[in-house]
């Protein structure tokens, strides 16, 4: 029995974790990303096998969990469980007489997460509910006797005897089980859990019942909180670079025409000449849910810094992120972030603070077509 209960928890756990995620984009979680802990409190009744035939009566439960999301459907965690199970066993097989009894255990548990709302509909960062369902094997540690009751007839009486308790003692006894679980999203760290959760274990239950495994189902409720916010980055999202490309060498080869050579516009102030460059707005791109520059966004800031100081003119650095990806104060405050990366980096090139002003614009609709383009700082003149 106990062989069977490990390769079935097993193959439940290989099952949710080898499911592929047929989502529109795909997403992954870096490194610390998407830990969470969560606890759980609700009710369990325990079934104490065939012999017994009945579900003891309810009794409290509690949890915690500490887990990770690896990606927007597959998740795995660990879980620890304090329980109180109220199970029947009858003694004496010649009547229908059952006795109450209780035990206290500690339960540990393994399992792998699906989120099924995730795997069908998409990732979406704003959906209110998400559904899931989890399995995986499991020890439960129980005061328990090896012993068990053996019925002897007598005559017209019933003897009974007890054979090789040898004493209660703390023991492991396997377990599996599967389950759903539904999540409420509060905002970017807290989520709203319920649970509930079917098991299979190896009798924990002693020599006062004769089955050699028993069942339990649980209902619980509780609170998520994950480390640092939901954060996930889009697997090599596709983007046309072509035209960017074009449009820095573009920019590249202006810059440098107008560094080198006075432009066209002149206006003539008593004795002194001012010369004004103008040059079109220049995109800076950014990953989901960050704000800082990579070496491509580094090399377009020095040359449009080259072009800052040359014009005299003033410019604004606008920061935008993607409206469908976190909530509207996250957003905002990545903005944030974003612009006075750029305002800073401009500054370290030499443009001075009075010839820049920065726009914090939070979280719009796709700007150029898709989410990527979207988080953006673009500098220029209006």
């Amino acid at each position: 029995m106990k062989t069977k209960l490990i390769l079935l928890s097993l193959a439940m756990v290989g099952f949710a974790m080898s499911a592929s995620a047929q989502t529109k984009e795909k997403y992954t979680s870096n490194g610390a990303d998407n830990i969470f802990i969560s606890a759980t409190g609700g009710i369990s009744t325990t079934y104490s096998g065939k012999s017994e035939g009945k579900f003891g009566k309810i009794a409290p439960h509690f949890t915690v969990s500490v887990g990770k999301w690896f990606t927007p459907v597959i998740g795995l965690r660990g879980q620890v469980g304090f329980w109180r199970t109220n199970f029947y066993t009858q003694h004496n097989p010649s009547n229908a007489a059952r006795q109450e009894n209780h035990k206290n255990m500690v339960v540990a548990r393994l399992d792998g997460l699906y989120n099924i709302s995730n795997a069908i509909w998409g990732y979406n960062p704003d959906r209110l509910f998400t559904l899931s369902v989890f399995a995986g094997p499991g020890l439960t540690f129980a005061k328990t006797s090896k012993g068990f009751d053996i019925y002897q007839s007598f005559g017209d009486g019933m003897v009974v005897h007890r054979r090789g308790t040898n004493g209660e003692k703390l023991r492991p006894h396997i377990n599996g089980s599967v389950g759903l679980l539904g999540k409420f999203n509060v905002n970017q760290y807290w989520d709203i859990d319920l649970e509930v959760r079917g098991e299979v274990a190896d009798s924990y239950l002693g020599y006062t019942n004769t089955s050699t495994a028993i069942g339990a189902l649980y209902f619980g409720a509780g609170v998520t909180y994950t480390f640092g916010g939901k954060k996930f980055q889009k697997v090599n999202p596709y983007v046309d670079v072509t035209p960017l490309n074009d449009e820095i060498n573009r920019l590249r080869n202006e810059l440098a025409a107008a560094l080198n050579k006075p432009a066209e516009v002149r206006t003539v102030v008593e004795t002194k000449t001012v010369t004004e460059t103008k040059f079109n707005k220049t995109p800076i791109f950014f990953k989901i849910g960050s704000s800082k520059l990579d070496n491509y966004a580094k090399a377009t800031v020095k040359l449009v810094a080259d072009g800052i100081k040359a014009s005299g003119g003033t410019f604004k650095v606008q920061a935008y992120a993607d409206k469908a990806t976190g909530s509207s104060s996250f957003n905002q405050k990545l903005t944030d972030a974003r612009a006075k990366a750029v305002y800073d980096a401009l500054v370290a090139e030499g443009v001075p603070t009075s010839q820049l002003e920065i726009v914090s614009n939070g979280g719009v609709d796709n700007m150029f077509g898709d989410r990527e383009t979207t988080r953006v700082v673009i500098m220029g003149v209006d």
